[in-house]
């Protein structure tokens, strides 16, 4: 049964730090390219951050740039996104996807498999 599970979510403060977390179960993660996504209220499901299947290669939305972090230990089956210096406008549910194959990492209908979500609210 494919499982990804996120966590790590709550309420922080502007300017504040969080650390996302992604387990996989049910397939070889290590197959896979991952990436975070999230979804504001009233608003489509925009990509975050990609990583490639070793970690060599991470890829960021212009709006997080410099800030997140995308990391992965395919040993332990885990996703990680660091989010620093948080905004506001970075309040969303976060999602974690698996996407097979190559195509474009920062396409939400490429992904295979999905989470439930982690909320991640930024106060001002």
């Amino acid at each position: 049964q494919v499982q990804l599970v996120e966590s790590g979510g709550g309420l922080v403060q502007t300017g504040g730090s969080l650390r996302l977390s992604c387990a996989v179960s049910g397939f070889t993660m290590a197959n896979y390219r991952m990436g975070w996504f999230r979804q504001a209220p009233g608003r489509e499901r925009d990509f975050v951050a990609g990583i490639n299947w070793s970690g060599t290669y991470t890829y960021y939305a212009d709006s997080v740039q410099g800030r997140f972090a995308i990391s992965r230990d395919n040993a332990k089956n885990l996703v990680y996104l660091q989010m620093s210096s948080l905004k506001p406008e970075d309040t969303a549910v976060y999602y974690c996807g698996a996407k097979s194959g190559f195509g474009n990492i920062k396409s939400v209908a490429a992904y295979n498999f999905w989470g439930q979500g982690t909320r991640v609210t930024v106060s001002s």
